[in-house]
């Protein structure tokens, strides 16, 4: 399983808001620049975002984007699911489902990434925007390999 640029970029705009969400709306310039995301592609993203109702835009002087909701209930699968679509280890159907298990072994294959991808969405779900500026501003403990393994 692999987290897309595309959901990569995503997590780090919308952490970015949740920085500074005190500034009010951010504009796509200024995110580009904190982050280091080429402004083109983020202007993409930040699109989906919008669609997905993670994010508002407002026109005009002092506009920008703030978050829809609060970091505290924005996950990091939301984030990623928005522009990349459902979190799964891959598109291999229900196992005992269509036929899926017609061929020796497939059954049990299906079973395993599908219960890969419902703990990677898990993961994901357990970090909130909130938490991510928490452990960035050094008020929350880094995630380490040890608390994966748990």
């Amino acid at each position: 399983m692999k987290v897309s640029t595309r959901g990569d970029y995503a997590s780090r705009a919308l952490l970015s808001l949740a920085l500074h969400s005190d500034a009010g709306p951010t504009s796509v310039r200024d995110i580009a620049e904190r982050t280091a995301l080429p402004q083109p592609y983020l202007e993409q993203i930040l699109l989906a975002l919008k669609g997905a109702g993670l994010v508002r835009s407002k026109r005009g002087v002092g506009g920008g984007y703030t978050l829809a909701r609060e970091a505290s209930e924005i996950t990091l699968a939301q984030i990623v699911s928005a522009v990349d679509g459902p979190i799964q280890a891959g598109d291999f159907g229900q196992p005992h489902t269509d036929g899926s298990c017609d061929h020796e072994g497939q059954c049990v294959l299906l079973a395993i990434w599908n219960d890969a991808g419902r703990q990677m969405r898990s993961l994901l779900e357990a970090y909130t925007l909130e938490d991510l500026a928490a452990i960035t501003d050094g008020k929350q403990p880094w995630p380490s390999d040890e608390d994966a393994a748990n």
